[in-house]
């Protein structure tokens, strides 16, 4: 029977400091391992835009779920609940503890929560793309509206990939999305200890634009146009990464640079709002308001946790 403590949750938004969180309390105790709960951090080479931990961190706290697949490559829920729960069995196999830093949302839900995930129509898929690059995923939304209304509640007019995801499984399956569960609006007791980071939105908003220019100056336009002109083009998935699609914007002469940087910080701004939004409906995670220090203001919380 294994002895190794419950996994432990860091999340919160992006710019939020829950990667410091997250290594400064696997730095102090042996045996803590971190697995990565991040939609583009699974992107081998996609570093400075995802924030991804650096080397010297990788070397000294062991890290999980990063660098799984080619950024040509399509990669699903799916594929990343497979790839965390083993680095998750592995270590509890092995006695040490798992502390996850969570931003995606529906991966972490994923993973905590197991859930019955609906296969795949690859035709029904492609047919549907092509109708989003001639109508809009506007129109789509609407359909959904009338097939499955609890779905499309749950997803803005404008997310191509939920809104194509979600009429891929109600066309394929004949079965509607939101039937498939539990639903995200349920949440039964699970195994994880959950802890999140809170900001006020304008402090949140100021490390953003921080944040994008740290990136900027880290070399992140000269990473987009590696990706960009590489043999094989970035899948639909990770071109939408934010930083990447703005840039890329650039570089096709669509934006200027600081038009782009500026877009970059907008859309950043309001993803942190989404995620914030996302979190907040679990009434399991225990929410740490910050003022200052991230990681001095919430490890004490997490050693009581």
């Amino acid at each position: 029977m294994s002895t190794s403590p419950a996994p432990l949750v860091v999340l919160g938004p992006t710019a939020s400091g829950k990667s410091d969180v997250a290594m400064a309390h696997a730095l102090a105790a042996p045996g803590r391992e971190i697995v990565v709960v991040d939609a583009m951090q699974v992107y081998c080479g996609m570093d400075i835009g995802t924030a991804k931990p650096s080397a010297v961190d990788r070397a000294a706290v062991p890290h999980h779920a990063l660098d799984l697949v080619d950024p040509a490559d399509d990669f699903a829920v799916v594929d990343f609940v497979a790839a965390a729960r083993g680095a998750l069995d592995d270590i509890e196999a092995r006695g040490a503890q798992a502390v996850l830093v969570a931003g995606t949302g529906l991966y972490l839900r994923a993973l905590t929560d197991p859930m019955e995930v609906p296969g795949q129509w690859p035709e029904v898929k492609a047919a549907l793309l092509a109708r989003v690059e001639a109508d809009g995923p506007e129109v789509l939304h609407h359909e959904l509206v009338a097939l499955d209304p609890v779905a499309a509640s749950k997803m803005e007019p404008q997310n191509t990939r939920r809104i194509v995801r979600a009429l891929e499984v109600v066309l394929g399956s004949g079965r509607r999305f939101s039937s498939f569960g539990p639903g995200l609006d349920q949440y039964p007791p699970v195994a994880f200890r959950q802890v999140g980071l809170r900001w006020s939105r304008p402090r949140l908003a100021e490390r953003i634009e921080q944040r994008v220019q740290h990136m900027m100056a880290a070399g992140l336009l000269a990473e987009v146009e590696r990706l960009h002109s590489a043999s094989r083009p970035l899948s639909r998935t990770a071109r939408q990464a934010l930083g990447y699609k703005e840039l890329i914007d650039h570089l096709d002469g669509r934006c200027s640079l600081d038009e782009a940087v500026s877009t970059i910080v907008l859309r950043t701004r309001q993803f942190a709002v989404r995620q914030e939004r996302w979190f907040r409906r679990d009434p399991r995670v225990r929410w740490v308001d910050i003022e200052h220090d991230p990681v001095a203001e919430t490890l004490p919380v997490l050693s009581l946790s």
